[in-house]
């Protein structure tokens, strides 16, 4: 067994330390030689090669030897120290603008030195700065900054002040180096060692800090890439072992009149995704276990569909259901369209939003405070403490990355262990469904509905509008309806946008005179919203301008062009979604990306990459490559995990080895009782407590 308190080693007594930079350090949540150790580099420089002096180049990163020939300060205005090294083949001087006595004491002529840093030059080869280790006799051994690989650490303003700096942690980590095997036992099991031929725990921190060869630090970041993925692994595992096993849940085990109904009332056949889902959903709803499942596919797939049908199951079962989604516009468009379904079977359906006057919300809560079955449509106002729903059977979580993980557990909570079915349009990454939404079962709609074509996206530049406009006014002409784009809704002197304000007027005014036109953005109030959206439906409207309110849900089958203004002010997963408001019906759709002439090239790759394919999966995995994983969400709410060393786009082939060895283990022993899985559970309890959260709800 592992004894953590053994690892907690006071840091001021380590060598180079003392106490107040330890308590600088701790403030930083370094306080023990486990979190020193856990302070991994930021980069590495190889220094092992030296340079001979007659064979440098302007801007190289070069290590340098030679003998100290000249010392002195520059008579300029600003006091510059300088030395000047020869090796015997040629010379360099090296300058510094800061610590000038400091470095006036510490250089003498005579002595040998390295010098680390980019080669300039001025009258000569020089370095600014550089790297340093004054290489006296009896001090090779004790070499910081020449002669390694050497690890360069993350600093901030408080470290820079104390001097905390990569040399500082080089030196930390050199006197410390008899402590890596003694203070850090091994707390994986013997299996997965084996299996991974993984080189022991300190072996690997010791080659992180203090590196000798390039194998052996390739080694320990391979072992630390698949730590940082294990750990959030066996998490998920353990979650959802513990969530299937000792959560008890509802069986729906009723047979589903309302849901034959609708199936038998549809103007057309599902798709074979779609069945295949369903499926999956009626087999999960079965099982005494709550459903944690994950159902993506692309914009215009069938999901509401699907989650109607499995809402109709609880119904079925006596149950009540919450629909909840991020916008109020998405909410009244998905009440509207429910509710429209629904109607012949008599199911009852509700609205609850920020915007529902308090008669509304009286008449809801006694509706859900008799436990009748019901359906509540609504935005996070659903996880108000007011809405109490008295028999929540399944809880359906439209387009899941917009809510925080806290939100998210709230609605859920509600139904003491209600069944989830979380739905998103913007396609997951399977490295993201491996991660974020790991704990999760995961259906795929990967199938579009027969009546589907695709949509034409063309790229245009601003000098180009009479064109577009001409082209649009075309296809109102044959009756046809059009979705008008831009980013803001009010005119910001910072960014030369076109709000949709402004906009509005224009167009109204100009290109689109003789055409009914109106405006929709997100601060109008509901009722006005909601009519506007029932004229654009019911060709009232011709032409909608529009902010990114539309981004999501709004289904009207005649609008076959949508034109987004400043195209490049929108993210591909953005872009996708509008693209998806169009193409809803048989006819022929495009979609136009207006932008300046000159754009990022970023923002260049996004308007091809829209242009080359329709598929919202594609799409997912390009946007991941070109963003990064750090900002693939935009936000630290979404509960996205942090990693040390691990990216879950470049190190997919680890992380699939990591989860699979972390459900394994967990199958052949869920509770880590194990002889060789105790010191990995006690590691899991105490050091990585509270780390990751929530991810019962993903």
């Amino acid at each position: 067994m592992v004894n953590l308190k053994a690892q907690e080693y006071e840091l001021q007594y380590l060598k180079g330390i003392g106490p107040k930079r330890a308590e600088i350090l701790a403030r930083h949540r370094i306080r023990t030689f486990i979190d020193l150790v856990n302070f991994f580099p930021r980069k590495y420089v190889d220094r092992r090669q030296i340079v001979p002096l007659n064979q440098l180049q302007p801007e190289q990163e070069v290590t340098v030897v030679g003998k100290v020939e000249a010392t002195g300060i520059k008579p300029t205005r600003k006091r510059i120290f300088y030395i000047i090294i020869n090796d015997g083949n040629g010379m360099l001087e090296a300058v510094w603008f800061n610590s000038v006595d400091y470095y006036r004491k510490l250089f003498h002529i005579g002595e040998w030195v390295s010098l680390s840093g980019k080669v300039g030059f001025y009258r000569g080869f020089q370095m600014v700065h550089p790297d340093y280790d004054r290489l006296g006799e009896g001090e090779f051994e004790k070499m910081y900054n020449t002669g390694k690989i050497l690890p360069f650490y993350p600093e901030n303003e408080a470290f820079r002040k104390a001097h905390l700096n990569s040399y500082f942690f080089r030196r930390v980590f050199i006197n410390a180096e008899n402590l890596f095997e003694k203070k850090l036992p091994e707390v994986y099991p013997l299996s997965i060692l084996q299996k991974n031929k993984f080189i022991p725990r300190w072996k690997a921190y010791k080659a992180i800090h203090l590196p000798e060869t390039t194998e052996e630090l390739e080694q320990a970041i391979r072992r630390f890439k698949y730590e940082d993925f294990f750990q959030l692994q066996l998490m998920l595992a353990l979650q959802r072992m513990h969530f299937k096993e000792k959560i008890p849940g509802i069986a729906f085990l009723k047979p589903s009149p309302l849901l034959d109904k609708l199936y038998k009332s549809l103007p057309f056949e599902l798709t074979t995704a779609q069945k295949k889902v369903m499926h999956e959903i009626r087999a999960d709803m079965k099982r005494p276990e709550p459903m944690n499942r994950l159902l993506q596919g692309d914009v215009g797939s069938g999901k509401t569909l699907v989650a109607v049908m499995s809402i109709l199951i609880a119904i079925d079962n006596g149950y009540q259901a919450a629909l909840m989604v991020p916008t109020e516009i998405l909410a009244e468009q998905h009440y509207m369209n429910i509710s429209k379904m629904l109607k012949p079977l008599g199911v009852k359906v509700s609205l609850l939003t920020g915007g529902s006057n308090r008669k509304r919300r009286h008449e809801l809560a006694n509706d859900l405070d008799k436990a009748k079955p019901h359906i509540v449509i609504g935005t996070h106002a659903l996880i108000q403490d007011a809405v109490g729903f008295k028999k929540l059977g399944l809880v359906v979580i439209d387009e899941q990355h917009r809510f925080g993980v806290m939100q998210r557990a709230r609605l859920v909570e509600k139904g003491l262990h209600a069944d989830t079915l979380v739905m998103t349009a913007t396609p997951i990454p399977r490295t993201l469904a491996l991660t974020v939404y790991g704990s999760l079962d995961v259906s795929i709609i990967d199938e579009m509905p027969a009546n589907r074509k695709p949509v034409l996206t063309v790229w245009r530049f601003d000098d180009k509008a009479d064109a577009i406009y001409a082209f649009i006014r075309e296809r109102l002409n044959k009756g046809e309806q059009a979705y008008i784009v831009y980013p803001l809704v009010e005119e910001s002197e910072k960014l030369d946008l076109k709000a949709a304000t402004e906009g509005f007027h224009y167009l109204s005014e100009g290109p689109f005179k003789k055409y009914k036109l109106a405006l929709l953005h997100g601060r109008m109030k509901s009722v006005e919203k909601e009519h506007i959206m029932a004229a654009f439906v019911k060709k009232e409207v011709q032409v909608l301008v529009a902010t990114t309110v539309i981004e999501v849900g709004l289904d009207v089958a005649n609008a076959t062009i949508i034109l987004i203004e400043h195209a490049e002010r929108f993210g591909l997963s953005q872009l996708h979604q509008l693209r998806g408001r169009v193409g809803r019906g048989g006819q022929k759709s495009y979609c136009i990306l207006k932008t300046p002439y000159n754009i990022a090239e970023y923002a260049q790759q996004r308007m091809k990459i829209m242009t080359e394919t329709n598929d919202g999966f594609v799409i997912a995995e390009r946007d991941l490559e070109l963003r990064g994983w750090g900002d693939f969400f935009g936000t630290k709410q979404s509960g996205m995990p942090q990693f040390k060393l691990a990216n879950p786009i470049a190190d997919r082939d680890i992380l699939e080895k990591a989860r699979q060895d972390a459900f394994d283990l967990v199958r052949a022993d869920p509770f880590l009782r194990s002889t060789d899985n105790a010191p990995l559970r006690n590691y899991f309890k105490n050091y990585l407590k509270g780390k990751m959260e929530l991810s019962k709800i993903g």
